[in-house]
């Protein structure tokens, strides 16, 4: 089909062979391809197979006329911008001039026709027709790039969601394990040690205050335990759920921080699906983490509802406000990471920030199915 679109033909319709074979050598002549069509029914059956940079039509043909070829033409999708130069005698009154443009002539022509008028008028329309191919070939192949990186990206994010929900899945197995295997150990050695401590006589003062230093190190061993279990997956989260998680996330990290949070949730509980509550969950603690490193805030509010079918999360500071400019930086990856969170779910994040006055983030994520 390309090679049939990249040669510009022109089509020439004419009941008398005379004229045809004219038309033909005149226009072979200028390096021109040319197709022969004898009736207005031929010129339709031509029309069909391919395209044609040019109709040169005779307007008065019996059978179907050049009037009511090209009216059917037009009417076809694919031909309806071919433009039509119609050739008729000097005895053409303007009323069949004036029928030969309703009946989508772009042009008329006299016979006897003089070649260099006729050459020019073709040559302005094949350079028309060439650079439509061209152009059209060009957004058909920019179509096709666009398309290739429109499966790349969407490739991208699938293999993203799905590293996340395993790098997830992962984590729950390990806190698993650290807080049922580690933990388990280390109780049963502070057990030991108690056993070990009581059959100590009292006068070894010194092997007493090393089983002491020993129960410290034991029990800090054992705190630390349950805080890396808790960052790889909190118990809370699964266990009573995202309005909870969220209470516990904002006071730990008030603890920590020394910023104060203030909250609002919904009383009654949230019924999410695992993936909704772990990339809320996931995305709350990217923003308190955004918020301590850069935003020199002293208060942070929260409120999280259901609204129009969608939990909405919103988070806003106090601090410096982010620059504009930042929220759409390649190297916010903290940020590039909350909206591909958001994603497969058809969510979305906005993010709003004044110099001095501040940062407010909401994130929608719609509550139906992926």
């Amino acid at each position: 089909m390309d090679s049939v679109l990249s040669q510009a033909c022109i089509l020439v319709v004419d009941d008398d062979r005379k004229n045809r074979v004219a038309m033909e050598e005149l226009l072979q002549s200028s390096g021109h391809c040319v197709v022969l069509a004898e009736s207005g029914e031929d010129a339709l059956r031509c029309v069909l197979k391919q395209d044609f940079a040019v109709i040169l039509m005779d307007a008065r043909m019996p059978g179907v006329d050049g009037f009511t070829a090209a009216r059917t033409i037009r009417e076809r999708e694919r031909s309806r911008s071919t433009p039509i130069i119609f050739l008729t005698g000097a005895y053409e009154d303007l009323s069949s001039m004036f029928r030969g443009y309703e009946a989508g002539a772009v042009d008329y022509m006299i016979k006897p026709i003089v070649p260099e008028v006729l050459q020019f008028k073709i040559s302005v329309f094949v350079d028309l027709y060439n650079k439509n191919f061209e152009l059209t070939r060009e957004i058909a192949e920019r179509r096709r790039v666009e398309e290739h990186l429109r499966t790349s990206e969407e490739n991208l994010r699938a293999l993203a969601a799905h590293l996340q929900s395993v790098r997830e899945e992962e984590g729950v197995r390990i806190a698993r394990e650290i807080h049922d295997e580690l933990g388990q150990a280390l109780t049963g050695l502070k057990m030991d040690l108690t056993w070990v401590a009581k059959k100590l006589p009292p006068d070894q003062k010194t092997l007493v205050a090393k089983t002491g230093s020993m129960f410290d190190l034991i029990d800090g061993t054992i705190q630390s335990v349950r805080k890396i279990a808790t960052r790889l997956r909190p118990e809370v989260l699964d266990e009573l759920g995202l309005a909870p998680a969220i209470e516990w996330q904002a006071r730990e990290f008030q603890k920590r921080s020394g910023i104060r949070c203030r909250l609002s949730l919904p009383a009654d509980a949230l019924v999410l699906d695992r993936e909704r509550s772990t990339a809320a969950f996931r995305i709350f603690q990217e923003l308190l983490t955004n918020t301590a490193r850069h935003a020199n805030a002293t208060r942070i509010d929260v409120a999280m509802r259901v609204d129009s079918g969608a939990l909405v999360l919103e988070v806003e500071d106090n601090g410096k406000g982010i620059d504009g400019a930042a929220t759409f930086s390649p190297k916010s990856l903290g940020l590039m990471g909350m909206r591909e969170r958001v994603l497969p779910f058809g969510g979305a994040i906005e993010i709003a920030g004044m110099k001095d006055q501040g940062t407010k983030v909401r994130v929608s994520i719609p509550l139906g199915l992926k």
